[in-house]
């Protein structure tokens, strides 16, 4: 089970094993490569330091697409692969993966003509292998402006009509965590790598630390792979100097606002004066809008949204669209997050890939930096692609082939809401509510509705009793941030419900955990900075 109150037992496992693949790192990456690892028959470990997803894979724009803008950098191979990989995410997780028509409107000094955007376009439904019905479509500007009335008229040619699909990239980090548990590997959140183990000058795995119970663990593997993201260059530099290519971080934000205060009819990409693009994105009631791109080299953990990321998004908002000019009283939370890219001398943030490189020191640490939420899978087979080439050619042992491609994961067993929906018969839910928890949870979310106090007056406070409960038995919830940050995205999406509720989720969270009363502060003390800091802006 996948859940923190086995997380003795899950200490003394990796304790006593000898792992095939241990993995460092729990963002989108590491579980990739360990449910790719675990479904081949392999004996996976992973660790992650924070929480599943709290790096830059709870912080990306919540897109699962095919990068329209890598085609401006003739990056044909990298949009023709996370394309594909797109249709295979969403087979895979329906109720995570969401198709979003996205407008793109063609203007006057646009970075795209209507001729060029239409091209660009094309090529990318063909390279993307884009089914027919999602095609792309050319709108004149009067149809543009019936897409969305609140589009600035001034220089507004045309429009271009395509399909992205919206996701949850936390969510989704939980899910392919949870099919990796169901497949057989090892994950425990809160667990530090401290430094390796050797054999022969070789790494044989490495001394961690339990950073919830305070104790040293030596976990032994014969392939040790670093997926740690932006802390990745650091974690090589725990095996030896970190020579030749080396990540170059780039920092990435969204504002999100009220609905009503931006009330898109759908989603646009649209064009910033200084040659970017950005996303305004309608979900839950709000709209999001990001991104940025610059270079970052501050703290790691928690990165801010600084006074001059919220600028420039406020000005490219109000430029773009025929609204009363938004201001930062305006925003309703915010969310910052690292692109652990790989550094190439003279190009700006903008025009680094986005590729995935692997990298293997001399001592024989594997790590694998760059790429895209979209294309993680496909990032994951290569990585153990390698690991298990090593492996045939030392052990002599032969390996299957990857089947993460046709791999459900946890909650994915329903092609669409109203199937979920009809199969689940009538409940006292709204329509929006049980899509929330269809949403986020899939075919799980018929626990979590079987679990409600329907006698409960407070509709809301039953539901998230019933999500907290799920979450603490199955998602490795072990504080109350990580239930309302990455299991559930109330904090960015309905900070006013989690912050309404917060002390009350966190007694409850409490009491499933046996917590003593420095346990329950830490906790509360955690969330209120991560609520605090979704507001400050220095």
């Amino acid at each position: 089970m996948f859940s923190v109150k086995n997380r003795s037992e899950t200490i003394k496992t990796l304790q006593s094993e000898t792992f095939d693949l241990l993995v460092i790192g729990g963002g989108i990456t590491g579980v990739g490569i360990a449910l790719d690892a675990a479904g081949r028959g392999l004996k996976v470990a992973l660790v992650e330091k924070q929480d599943f997803a709290a790096g830059t894979s709870s912080r990306s724009t919540k897109l699962i697409h095919g990068g329209l803008r890598y085609l401006k950098q003739l990056e044909f191979g990298l949009v023709r692969e996370v394309g594909q990989e797109r249709k295979t995410v969403y087979h895979n997780a329906p109720h995570l993966v969401i198709p979003e028509r996205m407008l793109l409107p063609i203007t006057k000094d646009g970075s795209f003509g209507k001729t060029s955007a239409s091209f660009g376009i094309y090529t990318y439904d063909w390279l993307a292998g884009v089914k027919r019905s999602e095609r792309r479509s050319v709108l004149s500007r009067t149809s543009t402006l019936k897409r969305e009335p609140l589009l600035q008229k001034d220089g507004l040619e045309a429009g271009i009509m395509y399909w992205e699909y919206r996701s949850d990239d936390a969510r989704l980090v939980i899910e392919v965590a949870k099919t990796a548990t169901a497949d057989g590997a090892i994950l425990l959140n809160y667990c530090e790598c401290a430094d390796f183990l050797y054999e022969n000058d070789h790494v044989a795995g490495i001394e961690a630390r339990d950073l919830i119970g305070g104790h040293s663990i030596q976990i032994k593997a014969k392939r040790t792979i670093n997926a740690a993201g932006p802390w990745v260059d650091k974690i090589r530099g725990k095996d030896s100097d970190v020579k030749g290519k080396r990540l170059h971080l780039t920092k990435g934000i969204h504002l999100v606002f009220d609905h009503e205060r931006l009330p898109l009819k759908q989603a646009v990409y649209f064009d910033v004066s200084d040659g970017r693009m950005i996303f305004a994105i309608p979900r839950d009631g709000c709209t999001y809008v990001g991104t940025t791109d610059t270079t970052y080299t501050d703290k790691l953990e928690r990165p801010a949204v600084s006074q001059s990321d919220v600028n420039y998004i406020l000005a490219a908002t109000n430029e773009a669209f025929d609204i009363e000019p938004l201001t930062q009283d305006d925003i309703r939370s915010s969310w910052a997050g690292l692109r652990p890219l790989i550094h190439e001398d003279g190009k700006s943030p903008s025009e680094l890939s986005r590729k995935d490189e692997i990298f293997i020191s001399d001592k024989g640490l594997i790590s694998i930096a760059g790429g895209k939420l979209t294309g993680y899978r496909k990032m994951a087979e290569r990585t153990v692609d390698l690991a298990l080439r090593q492996l045939e050619a030392q052990e002599g042992r032969s390996f299957l082939l990857s089947r993460s491609s046709s791999r459900k994961l946890s909650g994915g067993s329903y092609h669409s809401f109203n199937a979920f929906k009809d199969e689940l018969g009538a409940t006292d839910l709204t329509n929006d509510q049980l899509s929330s928890l269809y949403h986020k949870y899939g075919d799980n979310a018929k626990i979590i509705v079987g679990s409600i106090d329907w006698k409960t007056a407070d509709r809301t406070w039953a539901i998230l009793i019933a999500e907290l409960n799920y979450a603490v038995e199955n998602e490795m919830v072990a504080e109350l941030s990580d239930f309302l940050i990455r299991r559930t995205g109330r904090l960015y999406f309905e900070k006013r419900i989690a912050d309404h509720y917060a002390e009350k989720l966190n007694d409850e969270l409490a009491d499933l955990l046996g917590w003593t009363e420095a346990q329950k502060a830490a906790s509360i003390n955690t969330y209120n900075l991560e609520s605090r800091a979704v507001l400050t802006f220095k």
